[in-house]
């Protein structure tokens, strides 16, 4: 069990970015959060096994749509947070 701070640049909001971040959390078992913030990118709390986790950042490369466009991702490993059990989309 791992946890990532993911966050990502380019055109990722406005376009359906965390809807689907949070199904593709959905399919790959991983538990956290997805928020934009206020500096156009991003911001991804995501927490599973390693291999599910890979694959999560592969995916967030692709995006939702032809509108989305990923620049960058930094990555950050944190703390395993017990006891997460959902992804949820916070709203700032």
């Amino acid at each position: 069990m791992k946890r990532l701070l993911l966050i990502v640049e380019g055109i990722v909001q406005g376009v359906g970015y965390r809807w689907f971040v949070k199904e593709l959390a959905y399919q790959l078992k991983i538990t956290g959060t997805v928020q934009n913030n206020y500096d156009s990118t991003v911001e991804i709390h995501a927490q599973g096994s390693e291999e599910n986790l890979k694959t999560f950042i592969k995916n967030l490369y692709e995006g939702p749509n032809r509108f989305a466009r990923v620049d960058n991702i930094r990555v950050e490993v944190l703390e395993t947070e017990e006891g997460e059990k959902d992804f949820q989309v916070i709203f700032l």
